[in-house]
């Protein structure tokens, strides 16, 4: 543990809420370490890579009609559930940035080869599925390490303007990605797609071998198995009086807010009677207002008490779902798609952070770990009820519903004292 981090502890109030110390001010407002954007750079690339490449996956398995590409992209959506928890285990017991070197070789091996193998024999079936399989199994050990790399390079400060910050560079390739895997896959095709991949792996890989950790911590004590520890992560994240309703919080805004607008704003778009382009404004709009947010939270850091402002973001979100439930044409729709990403924008920039923060230095990938199961588990759930109940009541009702659960959840979310109060990143002013 460094020095700061052991006057964080010694500073602790009680009930575990860190409180602001007088070093923090300065380290907050300072310039964004230079491991960190380097590190920051190298993840977004193979972003870039990822959203070729899983475009490219989709499209040839689309070929095959609807059954191949769903058993495609639960080829990866499986084993990464089944393995997270082992996963942040490893990382928390071997080295996080092991782990990321190791994920990157191996994707970048397997991507040569996955090319060379689509040039002479094309994308059947049974390649796209063992590929997803692939993919899902590196992504259980990857996710949860790449997601502590910012606690290990940062002081907890800087964690709002760190994570909002690759928020952002997020939104802008997931803005841009779709077109461009569009051009290339026209051009090259599966096997194109999948060399360009390993292109963005090779660059990550030489920037994490570049990448020193300044912040890290020693490996967490070995107990009885690596079962044992991986369930650790669960104990610790569900028993924490700070973590636990951030973890809820957080599955709530996977299942009632994210499928809102990948899955509801089409179904609700076609029982209006909208053009696709209204549509397309509506979720244009709120990616406007998470961008607008967290690039806010880039410049200043955070906005406020950091639980206090997750679950109230969770109510402003909530009402811009009832709007858009109860718009009269596209131009309310609109609206209210900017009030939900003003609404999402803030809980993201906050509660990603205060995570991360009060995790236990022990428990870093593992705390991470159960996060994306949290928001894998209610995302994968929800988008098959909810477009269940589509089909029985409606899109209209289903979507006023989702805001009536955000909206609870949200006030559920104010009435946690830890969650409320909590002041972690906040400085003095």
């Amino acid at each position: 543990m460094s020095a700061s981090e052991g006057a964080a502890e010694a500073t602790t109030k009680a009930g575990g809420v860190p409180g602001p110390r007088a070093g923090d001010e300065g380290q907050a407002r300072a310039g964004l370490p230079r491991a960190y954007v380097l590190w920051l750079v190298g993840i977004l690339v193979s972003l870039a890579g990822d959203a070729v490449f899983y475009f490219a996956l989709g499209w040839a398995a689309s070929k095959y009609g609807g059954t191949v590409a769903g058993l495609t992209l639960s080829a990866i959506t499986l084993p990464r559930v089944l393995l997270l928890l082992l996963g942040g285990a490893v990382s928390d017991r071997v080295s996080a940035r092991r782990v990321l070197i190791t994920g990157d070789a191996a994707m970048l091996i397997f991507s040569l080869v996955l090319a060379a193998v689509a040039y002479s024999l094309g994308a059947p079936p049974l390649l796209l599925i063992a590929t997803g399989v692939a993919v899902g199994v590196v992504d259980a050990f990857y996710l949860p390490a790449s997601g502590s790399m910012p606690r290990r390079l940062v002081p907890k400060a800087q964690l709002p303007r760190a994570l909002s910050l690759r928020q952002v560079g997020g939104q802008v390739i997931n803005i841009g990605g779709a077109p461009l895997a569009g051009v290339l896959v026209g051009l090259a095709g599966f096997a194109g797609a999948a060399a360009v991949n390993a292109v963005t792996f090779a660059f990550t890989l030489v920037v994490l071998t570049a990448v020193r950790p300044r912040h890290d911590v020693p490996p967490a004590p070995r107990s009885d198995g690596l079962l044992k520890e991986a369930l650790s992560g669960v104990k610790v994240a569900f028993s924490h009086p700070v973590l636990r309703p951030g973890l809820w919080l957080t599955g709530a805004a996977a299942g009632f807010l994210l499928p809102v607008m990948s899955l509801l704003v089409p179904l609700l778009a076609r029982e209006e009677q909208w053009s696709a382009g209204s549509a397309g404004l509506v979720l244009g709009a709120q990616g406007v207002g998470m961008v607008a947010v967290t690039l806010v939270v880039v410049k200043r850091g955070p906005l406020g008490r950091p639980g206090l402002l997750a679950a109230s973001a969770l109510v402003l979100a909530g009402a811009g779902v009832l709007g858009l439930g109860l718009a009269p044409g596209p131009t309310a729709a609109t609206a209210a798609g900017l009030l939900i990403g003003v609404g999402n924008g803030t809980f993201s920039a906050h509660i990603a952070p205060l995570i991360l923060a009060s995790s236990p230095d022990t428990h870093l990938s593992r705390i991470q770990a159960v996060l994306v199961l949290v928001q894998s588990v209610a995302l994968l759930l929800m988008n098959n009820v909810l477009g269940a109940l589509v089909d029985l009541k409606g899109a209209t009702a289903i979507v006023v519903a989702c805001a009536v659960m955000l909206i609870s959840i949200g006030l559920a979310g104010l009435t946690s004292g830890p969650l409320r109060n909590d002041r972690t990143g906040l400085v003095k002013r």
